[in-house]
Protein backbone atom coordinates (compact mmCIF):
# COMPACT_ATOMS: atom_id res chain seq x y z
CA UNK A 1 0.00 0.00 0.00
CA UNK A 2 1.32 3.43 -0.85
CA UNK A 3 1.58 6.05 1.89
CA UNK A 4 -1.55 8.25 1.67
CA UNK A 5 0.66 11.32 2.00
CA UNK A 6 2.35 10.41 -1.27
CA UNK A 7 -0.92 10.61 -3.20
CA UNK A 8 -2.78 13.61 -4.51
CA UNK A 9 -6.58 13.61 -4.80
CA UNK A 10 -7.70 12.23 -8.15
CA UNK A 11 -10.49 14.80 -8.48
CA UNK A 12 -10.67 18.53 -7.75
CA UNK A 13 -11.82 18.51 -4.12
CA UNK A 14 -11.58 21.39 -1.62
CA UNK A 15 -7.91 21.43 -0.68
CA UNK A 16 -8.28 22.29 3.02
CA UNK A 17 -10.55 19.36 3.89
CA UNK A 18 -9.21 15.90 4.79
CA UNK A 19 -10.57 12.47 3.99
CA UNK A 20 -14.24 11.97 3.36
CA UNK A 21 -15.07 15.57 4.27
CA UNK A 22 -13.58 16.68 0.97
CA UNK A 23 -15.78 14.23 -0.93
CA UNK A 24 -18.90 15.35 0.90
CA UNK A 25 -18.05 18.96 0.05
CA UNK A 26 -17.46 17.96 -3.58
CA UNK A 27 -20.94 16.40 -3.86
CA UNK A 28 -23.17 17.64 -1.03
CA UNK A 29 -26.29 15.72 -2.02
CA UNK A 30 -24.63 12.34 -1.56
CA UNK A 31 -22.64 13.70 1.37
CA UNK A 32 -25.83 14.59 3.24
CA UNK A 33 -27.34 11.15 2.67
CA UNK A 34 -24.18 9.34 3.73
CA UNK A 35 -23.78 11.55 6.78
CA UNK A 36 -27.33 10.76 7.87
CA UNK A 37 -26.61 7.06 7.27
CA UNK A 38 -23.46 7.27 9.43
CA UNK A 39 -25.45 8.90 12.22
CA UNK A 40 -28.03 6.10 12.17
CA UNK A 41 -25.38 3.42 11.81
CA UNK A 42 -23.10 4.61 14.61
CA UNK A 43 -25.44 6.50 16.95
CA UNK A 44 -28.90 5.11 16.24
CA UNK A 45 -30.74 2.42 18.17
CA UNK A 46 -28.62 -0.72 18.63
CA UNK A 47 -27.74 -3.23 21.35
CA UNK A 48 -24.13 -2.38 20.51
CA UNK A 49 -22.88 0.77 22.22
CA UNK A 50 -21.58 3.67 20.13
CA UNK A 51 -18.12 2.78 21.42
CA UNK A 52 -18.44 -0.81 20.22
CA UNK A 53 -19.66 0.31 16.81
CA UNK A 54 -16.84 2.84 16.50
CA UNK A 55 -14.39 0.09 17.49
CA UNK A 56 -15.70 -2.10 14.67
CA UNK A 57 -15.39 0.84 12.27
CA UNK A 58 -11.80 1.50 13.31
CA UNK A 59 -10.86 -2.19 13.17
CA UNK A 60 -12.33 -2.79 9.72
CA UNK A 61 -10.69 0.41 8.44
CA UNK A 62 -7.33 -0.70 9.82
CA UNK A 63 -7.65 -4.10 8.14
CA UNK A 64 -8.49 -2.30 4.88
CA UNK A 65 -5.39 -0.12 5.42
CA UNK A 66 -7.41 3.10 5.19
CA UNK A 67 -5.36 5.46 7.34
CA UNK A 68 -7.82 8.34 7.58
CA UNK A 69 -10.79 6.22 8.65
CA UNK A 70 -8.67 4.12 11.01
CA UNK A 71 -7.31 7.11 12.85
CA UNK A 72 -10.53 9.14 12.97
CA UNK A 73 -12.67 6.26 14.23
CA UNK A 74 -10.00 5.01 16.62
CA UNK A 75 -9.90 8.49 18.14
CA UNK A 76 -13.70 8.56 18.39
CA UNK A 77 -13.88 5.07 19.90
CA UNK A 78 -11.17 6.01 22.41
CA UNK A 79 -13.45 8.68 23.87
CA UNK A 80 -16.35 6.25 24.17
CA UNK A 81 -14.83 3.04 25.58
CA UNK A 82 -13.32 2.19 28.95
CA UNK A 83 -9.56 2.07 28.63
CA UNK A 84 -9.47 4.69 25.89
CA UNK A 85 -6.90 4.67 23.13
CA UNK A 86 -4.82 1.88 24.69
CA UNK A 87 -7.71 -0.56 24.23
CA UNK A 88 -8.44 0.57 20.67
CA UNK A 89 -4.78 0.36 19.67
CA UNK A 90 -4.63 -3.14 21.16
CA UNK A 91 -7.67 -4.20 19.11
CA UNK A 92 -6.07 -2.86 15.94
CA UNK A 93 -2.77 -4.57 16.70
CA UNK A 94 -4.21 -7.98 17.68
CA UNK A 95 -7.89 -8.52 18.33
CA UNK A 96 -7.24 -11.93 19.88
CA UNK A 97 -5.09 -10.60 22.73
CA UNK A 98 -6.86 -7.27 23.29
CA UNK A 99 -8.56 -6.82 26.66
CA UNK A 100 -12.13 -6.66 25.35
CA UNK A 101 -15.43 -8.41 26.00
CA UNK A 102 -15.61 -11.90 24.40
CA UNK A 103 -18.79 -10.93 22.57
CA UNK A 104 -17.11 -7.93 20.94
CA UNK A 105 -14.11 -10.09 20.01
CA UNK A 106 -16.40 -12.60 18.30
CA UNK A 107 -18.20 -9.80 16.44
CA UNK A 108 -14.87 -8.31 15.33
CA UNK A 109 -13.89 -11.69 13.92
CA UNK A 110 -17.12 -11.68 11.90
CA UNK A 111 -16.49 -8.08 10.85
CA UNK A 112 -13.08 -9.05 9.49
CA UNK A 113 -14.65 -11.91 7.53
CA UNK A 114 -17.21 -9.48 6.08
CA UNK A 115 -14.31 -7.20 5.10
CA UNK A 116 -12.81 -10.02 3.05
CA UNK A 117 -16.12 -11.23 1.59
CA UNK A 118 -19.60 -11.72 2.93
CA UNK A 119 -19.28 -15.31 1.79
CA UNK A 120 -16.34 -15.79 4.17
CA UNK A 121 -18.67 -15.67 7.19
CA UNK A 122 -19.49 -19.20 8.34
CA UNK A 123 -22.20 -20.70 10.54
CA UNK A 124 -19.41 -21.49 13.01
CA UNK A 125 -18.49 -17.79 13.22
CA UNK A 126 -22.07 -16.92 14.05
CA UNK A 127 -22.40 -19.74 16.58
CA UNK A 128 -19.22 -18.59 18.33
CA UNK A 129 -20.69 -15.09 18.58
CA UNK A 130 -23.92 -16.50 19.98
CA UNK A 131 -21.97 -18.55 22.53
CA UNK A 132 -20.28 -15.32 23.63
CA UNK A 133 -23.66 -13.69 24.20
CA UNK A 134 -24.47 -12.07 20.86
CA UNK A 135 -28.10 -11.88 19.81
CA UNK A 136 -29.45 -11.53 16.28
CA UNK A 137 -29.43 -7.73 16.34
CA UNK A 138 -25.83 -7.63 17.63
CA UNK A 139 -24.74 -9.81 14.72
CA UNK A 140 -26.81 -7.83 12.22
CA UNK A 141 -25.43 -4.48 13.36
CA UNK A 142 -21.81 -5.68 13.43
CA UNK A 143 -22.12 -6.99 9.86
CA UNK A 144 -23.77 -3.76 8.71
CA UNK A 145 -21.06 -1.55 10.26
CA UNK A 146 -18.35 -3.73 8.72
CA UNK A 147 -19.96 -3.69 5.28
CA UNK A 148 -20.62 0.05 5.41
CA UNK A 149 -17.03 0.82 6.34
CA UNK A 150 -15.72 -1.20 3.44
CA UNK A 151 -17.72 1.23 1.30
CA UNK A 152 -16.49 4.31 3.21
CA UNK A 153 -12.89 3.05 3.09
CA UNK A 154 -12.98 2.47 -0.64
CA UNK A 155 -14.65 5.84 -1.22
CA UNK A 156 -11.89 7.62 0.72
CA UNK A 157 -8.96 5.68 -0.79
CA UNK A 158 -10.42 5.23 -4.27
CA UNK A 159 -10.31 9.00 -4.78
CA UNK A 160 -6.97 9.45 -2.97
CA UNK A 161 -8.21 11.87 -0.34
CA UNK A 162 -5.75 13.63 1.96
CA UNK A 163 -5.00 12.02 5.33
CA UNK A 164 -3.30 14.23 7.93
CA UNK A 165 -0.50 12.54 9.87
CA UNK A 166 -0.76 14.57 13.08
CA UNK A 167 -2.47 12.57 15.82
CA UNK A 168 -3.87 15.77 17.31
CA UNK A 169 -5.98 16.31 14.18
CA UNK A 170 -7.71 12.97 14.73
CA UNK A 171 -8.10 13.56 18.46
CA UNK A 172 -9.98 16.76 17.61
CA UNK A 173 -12.24 14.87 15.21
CA UNK A 174 -12.84 12.11 17.73
CA UNK A 175 -13.74 14.50 20.53
CA UNK A 176 -16.39 16.19 18.39
CA UNK A 177 -17.82 13.03 16.84
CA UNK A 178 -18.03 11.23 20.17
CA UNK A 179 -20.19 13.97 21.64
CA UNK A 180 -22.00 15.66 18.72
CA UNK A 181 -22.31 12.73 16.33
CA UNK A 182 -22.26 12.99 12.56
CA UNK A 183 -25.28 14.97 11.40
CA UNK A 184 -25.21 17.38 14.36
CA UNK A 185 -21.57 18.13 13.65
CA UNK A 186 -22.32 18.78 10.00
CA UNK A 187 -19.84 16.02 9.55
CA UNK A 188 -19.01 12.89 7.66
CA UNK A 189 -17.57 9.65 9.02
CA UNK A 190 -14.24 10.68 10.43
CA UNK A 191 -14.64 14.44 10.37
CA UNK A 192 -15.42 17.39 12.53
CA UNK A 193 -16.02 21.08 11.95
CA UNK A 194 -12.68 22.65 11.13
CA UNK A 195 -10.82 19.35 11.27
CA UNK A 196 -7.95 19.27 8.88
CA UNK A 197 -7.58 23.01 8.54
CA UNK A 198 -3.86 23.54 8.53
CA UNK A 199 -3.24 19.80 8.86
CA UNK A 200 -2.07 19.13 5.35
Amino acid sequence: MSDPQDRKPFIDVPGDLPGIRSLFAFKPETGAALSEFAQTLLRGSSPLTPGERETIAAYVSSRNETYFCTQSHAATAAVLVDGGRDVIDAVIQDVESAAIDPKLRALLRIADKVRQSGLAVTPEDVEQARAAGAKDEDIHDAVLVAAAFCMFNRYVDGLATIAPRERAAYEQMGAVLATAGYVAAGAAPGSAPGAGEGDQ
